[in-house]
């Protein structure tokens, strides 16, 4: 059980990194960017789902 738990920890820990990452890229203002990082990182699982459907977006160009 305990590489279970490791892996589902790595895979967490991946998806706050890119998370914040993408919060960096947005466009929004500073203040912004500092509350939601402090989000995700407070609170790593609910913080990045309420990040997924509310947050900030990166600058990606749209075709």
């Amino acid at each position: 059980m305990m590489e279970l738990s490791g892996l589902g920890g790595l895979i967490i820990l991946a998806l706050d990194i890119w998370a914040i990452v993408s919060i960096i890229g947005s466009s929004v203002s500073t203040g912004k960017k500092v509350l939601w990082t402090l989000l995700v990182v407070v609170l790593p699982i609910v913080g990045f789902i309420i990040w997924l459907i509310a947050g900030p977006r990166g600058t990606a160009s749209h075709v």
